[in-house]
């Protein structure tokens, strides 16, 4: 479809203001973030070309992600009020233009932005995220030890395994012990002084190792120095897990959620609210875009002022319904998907309310 010049207006002027909102909150945003670092920045002799290359050029796209469906919206009220203030929508409405036409526009350039937002989550701001995580390790975060004592992990449906205690440096665990439940019924037991991960193999050398078999009324014992075996764990499930779940690009979060599950590891909320609300970003953008409109497009005798109030009264609301719907999800008392499109359903069941009291 061709643009026409109303068109391209509207979409240039929009994508202009939400570049400008865009780049006044995250310079906001980066100064208190700053503001809040530097004594940690001073204290551990952090590099200045590291504070900008690493973190901040890191942080900013970040941010921009975060928050990209509130500047939308802010832009899109922002802009919006201006023309209507200056009675441009009544000339548009009044030329024979109807407002779902005048939406056109509006949702061409959101769709724009969604698509740019799922593209930088998806796969570009992970590899951004892995560098931001380590700078914070490094520099602002204390030094991270695994300290676990009696560690408990199921690795499996029927399968916990046992560490008193593991060594990240050498990769080391020490008195370890794997059971094999089926029911209340236990069917086999090995235990090892220690496990060692073999790199070159990717394997686990149990040292000092014993089998205990449990067959019906029979038990069996096999024992010796040294096995290779793969166990469903490696020594990253010991490193730190800061910030994990947004340093996987989608397919790699896919695959991590795939492994937890063949676990049966509680904790699998947390990566689906992050897989799905990758998902809900683009119409989330969508949905507060036809709000803005909306509740900016009429000319107030009042002025710019109320309607910019009531649109940011509006995305605080939006966003305090998702921080709920996610703490709600994380928990686990409603379902994850439900929980992450929740805010999406009734707002978009708002713009519907709001689209059907515009006058005609």
């Amino acid at each position: 479809m061709k643009l026409k010049i109303l068109d391209r207006y509207i979409l240039k002027n929009f994508l202009i203001t939400y570049l400008f909102v865009a780049f006044v909150i995250v310079l906001i945003i980066c100064m208190i973030d700053y503001t809040e670092k530097v004594d940690d920045f001073i204290k551990r002799q952090a590099p200045g070309s590291a504070i900008l290359f690493q973190y901040y050029l890191n942080l900013i796209p970040y941010w921009i992600n975060y928050i990209s469906p509130l500047m939308v919206f802010i832009a899109t009220v922002f802009f919006t009020s201006r023309i209507a203030a200056r009675t441009e929508i009544v000339a548009m409405l009044s030329s024979g233009i109807s407002f779902g036409r005048l939406l056109l526009p509006y949702f061409m350039g959101a769709t724009v932005l969604g698509i740019v937002m799922f593209l930088l989550v998806g796969w570009v701001l992970p590899r951004a995220n892995k560098i931001r995580n380590e700078f914070e390790r490094t520099y602002v975060k204390d030094e991270f030890y695994f300290d676990g004592r009696n560690v408990h992990i199921k690795v499996a449906p029927n399968v916990y395994a046992y560490l008193e205690s593991y060594n990240v440096a050498t990769k080391t665990g020490n008195k370890f012990t794997l059971e094999t439940l089926v029911g209340n019924k236990l069917e086999e037991k090995l235990t090892a002084d220690r496990i060692v991960w073999q790199p070159e193999t990717n394997k686990w050398r149990l040292e000092e190792y014993r089998i205990r078999s449990l067959d019906s009324l029979r038990e069996s014992l096999s024992f010796g120095t040294s096995l290779d075996t793969t166990i469903n764990l490696r020594p990253k499930d010991f490193e730190s897990d800061y910030n994990l779940f947004e340093t996987f690009t989608l397919p790699e979060l896919n695959d991590y959620i795939e492994l937890l599950r063949s676990r049966g590891s509680d904790g699998l909320e947390v990566y689906l609210i992050e897989k799905y609300t990758r998902f809900t970003q683009p119409f989330a953008i969508l949905i507060l875009t036809a709000i803005g409109v909306i509740v900016s497009a009429r000319k107030s005798r009042r002025g710019v002022g109320l309607q910019i109030a009531l649109g940011f009264a509006l995305a605080f609301i939006y966003i305090l319904f998702f921080l709920l719907s996610k703490g709600v999800a994380e928990s686990g008392n409603i379902n994850t998907l439900l929980a992450v499109w929740l805010p999406n359903i009734i707002f978009s069941v708002v713009g519907i309310g709001l689209f059907k009291t515009l006058p005609r």
